[in-house]
């Protein structure tokens, strides 16, 4: 159930990430520092700090806001597991900690109040994973967006080339009405002042004498 819920959560949220407008590098980055921001124990208010760095920076928001989403309610307790277990090491954290599913507000300063060593192990585990996660986000991503803004240029280019040729075809189309119809009119004059040469010739006037 879980898988086919990521599953269906995956693929929307790609099909809207490389639909973003914007420049492609910009969007990579908002997502880059998305995911940074994902990774540390801030579940509950990653959005608002992720949109408020993209924004200082000029990156793009929409994407930041997209990228902490690596971290969302199916995820979060694996992803708070290895980072504790990364910052432990490091830090030298031995307690046992049960990630929670949501990481509030409440919960970390719960976390901090009681034990800040696994607050610190989280925050420096999350660093640590996060430098190199966000480099490669911003690469995939930068791809990704970069190659559908181009097949959607070339499918607009198809489009208007489709159009042109189209436009190029009605109007030869009308040159050749309005040749036809220049060509009869002209055929009817002709006709006309045959006939009258005929019946000029034909029915001779009066002669003068002198």
């Amino acid at each position: 159930m879980k898988k086919n819920i990521l599953s269906a959560f995956t693929q929307q949220f790609y099909r809207r990430f490389v639909k973003l407008r914007g420049n492609p590098r910009e969007i990579a980055l908002g997502f880059a520092l998305g995911l940074f921001v994902g990774m540390t124990p801030s579940m509950g208010f990653q959005m608002v700090i992720a949109a408020a760095l993209a924004a200082f920076l000029k990156w793009d928001k929409i994407s930041a806001a997209m990228g902490v989403w690596i971290t969302n309610p199916l995820t979060a307790p694996f992803i708070y597991s290895v980072t504790y277990v990364v910052g432990s090491k490091l830090y030298g954290t031995q307690k046992v900690f049960n990630p929670p599913d949501e990481m509030t507000v409440s919960i970390a300063k719960k976390i901090l109040a009681k034990s800040p060593g696994i607050f610190y192990s989280l925050t420096i585990g999350g660093i640590l994973i996060g430098i190199p996660l966000a480099v490669a986000g911003y690469f995939i991503s930068y791809r990704l967006v970069s190659r559908y803004q181009d097949e959607l240029k070339k499918k607009i280019a198809r489009q208007k080339e489709k159009l042109t040729i189209k436009k190029d075809l009605m109007k030869q189309k009308v040159m050749s009405i309005r040749s036809r119809k220049i060509h009869r009119v002209c055929y009817f004059f002709c006709v006309l002042f045959r006939n009258f040469c005929f019946i000029k010739r034909a029915h001779p006037g009066p002669r003068v004498s002198h």
